[in-house]
């Protein structure tokens, strides 16, 4: 199951028992997954949705607080990359009376008009602006966040959400919205879509935290702590590998030095403090210069091994060129 799903199964255990609250969510889910329609019987609201739990939600809402139960069915049209849609159908009897008081429809100078804005007059507290971004969240978030596992070298996502909707109103007062929050995202437009994204890790938890997900919180959190243990766990073994490959450079350039001196002139020709440091590199190939220096019979500087050891390439590049 995806990071955002849980989340918003998380989201759908608590019930409003406030009314203001529940037709702030409300508005927040229409405003972001809903659909209405006019036949001859009337005006009708839809919300679509994969969550087949949002159905049991809004309909326990529906039934409390305008006495009617809702249906839900699904439709061919919203079977999309093998993921099913659920149409969860409002009855014609109390559509207008929802859609007026979630602010998305009022009467105009013309008869009924939808509003594509947010109507403030449905979120007057905090209480109910979060209840509004949590039916937004619900309806229309996504997010690629994939927990990784400690240990894993496979490479992981980085930290992104985000809301769609091809209403550019809505999404300018969500983000208006979330601002209050000091939840700060920022808007594009990606082909037909409008959309509203936040990739900051903690500015996802704030959010999070804001729409009452606390087990997706501590879930992200120690996604973000298992992440910054394997960046420092592969700082340190690049650390590591880049030391080995200096070392194993450094002896291959002091190996050959000594054996063109072998080979041309003999390491017996060498001075004493020379001779010591070659021998002592041929019998220990592959051991660090800290190595060495635990090796060597005569008392010496890590400085002064490599200014011997620098000595010796000078004397092979001398005798390489004559």
């Amino acid at each position: 199951m995806s990071f955002s799903r849980e989340s918003k199964l998380e989201i759908l255990n608590e019930i409003y028992d406030d009314a203001d609250s529940a037709i702030a969510f409300l508005s927040g889910l229409f405003h972001s997954a809903g659909q209405i329609t006019k036949n001859a019987e009337g005006i009708r609201a839809d919300i679509v949705s994969d969550i087949k739990e949002v159905y049991q939600y809004v309909n326990a809402i529906a039934k409390k607080l305008y006495g009617d139960a809702l249906s839900i069915e699904i439709n061919d049209d919203y079977i999309i990359n093998k993921t099913t849609y659920y149409r969860i159908m409002f009855p014609v009897s109390i559509s207008s009376r929802v859609l007026q008081d979630c602010g998305l429809l009022r009467l105009g100078s013309e008869g009924i008009e939808i509003v594509y804005e947010i109507d403030n007059n449905v979120i007057p507290d905090e209480e109910c602006k979060r209840a509004f971004v949590k039916g937004a969240y619900i309806g229309c978030s996504t997010s690629s966040i994939k927990f990784s596992e400690l240990g894993s070298q496979n490479a992981t996502t980085g930290y992104h959400m985000e809301f769609s909707s091809h209403n550019d109103k809505f999404l300018q007062g969500l983000q208006k919205l979330l601002n209050e929050f000091n939840i700060n995202s920022k808007q594009l437009a990606r082909k037909s879509n409008y959309i509203l994204y936040l990739k900051d890790s903690e500015t996802i938890k704030d959010l999070l935290a804001l729409v009452g997900a606390n087990e997706s919180v501590l879930n992200l959190a120690n996604e973000m702590a298992t992440r910054g243990l394997r960046n420092i766990v592969n700082r340190q073994v690049n650390c590591i590998n880049a030391n080995i490959n200096k070392t194993i450079e450094a002896s291959f350039k002091q190996l050959t030095a000594i054996k063109i001196i072998e080979d041309k002139i003999g390491l017996e020709s060498l001075p004493d403090d020379l001779q010591e440091v070659a021998v002592l590199r041929l019998a220990n190939q592959q051991e660090s210069m800290d190595e060495l220096l635990k090796l060597s019979t005569i008392k010496l500087t890590k400085s002064g091994l490599n200014h011997r050891f620098r000595r010796l390439i000078k004397i092979a590049d001398f005798l390489t060129k004559e």
